[in-house]
């Protein structure tokens, strides 16, 4: 089976990728740093207007790095937001030499349990991103999707990466999440490597702006589309 995933920023934008048909989600605050952690009341808010699955950022800064004091407020907000009805969550860190940190992942996927979460896009901007995604897919303790682009410039320039990633590791298919950047040319592509999964934010929204809010009928479209690639 396939899944569509879409950005909400919003009850509205909520509302419109199940309206629409999306599967699931990904809750998440200030795209201007790419996504950051949400108010609680927002995701509150969210949470009563859609029944989908619902997976929240936990990220405090623009950046890929954490520090000890950011990882223990996002280490609360976990708590919090779990409490507030969310299903998973997102996160994923590199330490200073571009690597995964896996001490500061592990550290938030045990706060995490049980509930599953995403690796984010920090594994398209490793130092080493063939050595980050071996690290990445056999981290463990609740992991079953890894958003990726293939490259820290988006689908376009990384699609041959997911190809290769998909085919080359049969076992670890099934967790990539192709996003960033993605166009409705890749899903065809991706889908015939193996991928299913598939995360849209500006592409269902009018003229591709944060500011517009999720449109159903775009998300009905991609919905169609990720449909007749991936199956189901």
């Amino acid at each position: 089976m396939s899944l569509l995933e879409v950005i909400a920023l919003t009850a509205a934008d909520a509302r419109a990728a199940q309206e629409g048909g999306a599967d699931r989600i990904e809750v998440v605050a200030d795209m201007a740093a790419d996504g950051l952690t949400a108010d609680p009341d927002v995701v509150e808010a969210i949470r009563e207007a859609t029944s989908l699955p619902m997976r929240v950022m936990l990220r405090a800064n623009a950046g890929f790095r954490t520090t000890g004091a950011e990882l223990d407020r996002l280490r609360h907000a976990a708590d919090t937001l779990a409490q507030a009805g969310v299903d998973g969550f997102v996160f994923g860190f590199l330490d200073p030499l571009g690597h995964v940190d896996t001490a500061a992942t592990g550290k938030l996927a045990a706060v995490a349990a049980p509930l599953p979460w995403t690796f984010h896009r920090a594994l398209d901007h490793a130092a080493d991103p063939a050595q980050a995604w071996d690290a990445v897919r056999h981290l463990g303790g609740g992991l079953d999707t890894v958003l990726t682009a293939g490259s820290p410039r988006g689908v376009d320039a990384g699609v041959d990466v997911l190809v290769r990633r998909a085919t080359e590791d049969r076992e670890s298919t099934g967790m990539i999440m192709a996003g960033g950047g993605l166009r409705r040319k890749h899903v065809a592509v991706l889908a015939a490597a193996g991928v299913t999964a598939f995360h849209v934010g500006t592409a269902v929204r009018p003229d591709g702006a944060w500011d517009a809010a999720v449109d159903s009928a775009l998300v009905s479209e991609w919905r169609s589309l990720v449909s007749a690639a991936a199956g189901g």
